[in-house]
Formats: structure tokens, sequence, C-alpha cells
């Protein structure tokens, strides 16, 4: 049983990597780090910020 709990434990960590689930978990864990007085951004505060930047960043293209 230890080895379908753990197969399945694998394949659960993977899918929250690869849909980034955990990005909000690692960021909290760092700004706790660097500002434990300032509380963390909610999970939708965060995804606001996130949205933002990556349209101020983003190339500009043709299509």
């Amino acid at each position: 049983m230890s080895v379908v709990r753990r197969a399945l434990a694998t394949v659960l960590w993977y899918a929250r990597e690869v849909t980034g689930e955990t990005e909000y978990e690692r960021y909290c864990a760092r700004h706790r780090s660097h500002h434990p007085d300032a509380p963390p951004p909610t999970r939708r505060e965060y995804q606001r910020l996130r949205t933002q930047r990556r349209e101020c960043e983003a190339p500009s293209r043709c299509c």
C-alpha cells in the first residue's frame, strides 16, 4: 500500500507543480521570510498582481 500512496503523492505533486498551484505557497513563504511584519496578499490579490506584472512585461508582438 505504501507504494501506491507514494505513487499517488508523486502524481499529485506533479499536477500541482504543472498547474502552478504551489506558486502561491512558495511566494507566501518567501514573503514571510523577507517581510515578516507585513501580511502576505490573499490568493486572489496575488493572482491579480501576477497578471498585472505579466501584462506589463509582455513583449510587443504583431500577432
